[in-house]
């Protein structure tokens, strides 16, 4: 479910963004929240959620789901799988999805605490509906953990929106290519376009900590510099465990490890930047974590440091 999610997640923020370039009747200045109630962007927004969510949910019942037998409703445990690295990918889409709700909604003018419930629960609502979808498939089914993590990603947002109005820990993602996806290419991507959703090998998860937002006003700590805490995977061919033979062809071992990381951030909005453009496109591609030196803790292997790591 986790590709699924985030191509529901890239085609909303591109259709917005293609939408709002183009549409001078919305409002004079495109790139900034409108500071009343615009009821024309409201209208839009509300369209495009409603129209494109009717239309991917169609779009996956049809080209994929009608792919495998159905079934009746049932449930499905995959908490062992994957060094629980689709759960934190589970987390970062509802939290991404849900802030992406939230901030066009604002940018409609919509008051905030009906932007923050209506909003900012969108990616819940989303990923809920496909797990549902997944109860009723063969192939899957509706999994309790998945649940879990994509209510703990919208927690994770609202409950920050709601206590200080703001965001001071970003769920963030990094993606860099492993060198397993060749061994199982039809499960972690057969290239570069399928293995930054499929291959966990390669995708790192972090909290990005606005330090400053936790100190006193007066401190001189650099509003802009984040500190970030990272989680990854490595040595995976398989879901629970690593296969010997794939299509009766030997494949080398791997030891399944876990890594957790220490590295900096910017957060873009604590930044000056003049431009409404450049500032729109910043934002719009933060839950990206830029590439900065780390530390690797990994348990039974040691401490490393990356002069600089994605």
């Amino acid at each position: 479910m986790r590709l699924r999610a985030n191509i529901f997640l890239l085609l909303f923020v591109f259709s917005f963004s293609l939408y709002a370039q183009k549409s001078d009747s919305i409002h004079a200045n495109l790139f900034e929240p409108s500071k009343t109630f615009n009821k024309t962007r409201r209208n839009f927004v509300v369209g495009a959620e409603i129209i494109g969510g009717t239309g991917i949910m169609l779009g996956l019942d049809q080209l994929w789901y009608a792919h495998y037998p159905r079934s009746s409703f049932h449930f499905f445990n995959d908490n062992d799988e994957w060094l629980q690295m689709d759960k934190m990918g589970h987390a970062q889409t509802s939290y991404s999805v849900g802030q992406t709700g939230y901030n066009v909604l604002k940018w409609a003018g919509v008051k905030d605490r009906n932007a923050l419930w209506a909003g900012g629960t969108l990616g819940l609502m989303f990923t809920s509906v496909v797990e549902v979808m997944d109860g009723f498939s063969t192939q899957w089914g509706f999994s309790l953990g998945d649940f879990a993590a994509d209510a703990s990603g919208t927690l994770l947002f609202v409950g920050q929106q709601a206590l200080w109005h703001e965001q001071r820990i970003k769920y963030k993602w990094t993606f860099m290519p492993s060198p397993y996806a060749q061994y199982r290419p039809n499960v972690l991507g057969k290239d570069l376009s399928q293995q930054w959703l499929k291959d966990y090998n390669g995708q790192t998860y972090w909290f990005s900590v606005n330090v400053a937002s936790f100190l006193p006003e007066q401190s001189k700590y650099p509003k802009w510099l984040n500190l970030a805490l990272g989680y990854g995977a490595d040595g995976m061919t398989g879901g629970s465990e690593n296969p010997l033979l794939v299509n009766g062809q030997a494949i080398p071992y791997f030891d399944r490890s876990r890594q957790f990381y220490l590295s900096f951030d910017i957060d873009f909005n604590q930044m000056r930047i003049k431009n409404k453009f450049l500032k729109s496109i910043l934002s719009s591609v933060g839950f990206i974590k830029i590439p900065a030196p780390a530390l690797e803790f990994s348990p039974g292997r040691g401490v490393f440091l990356h002069p600089l790591f994605f």
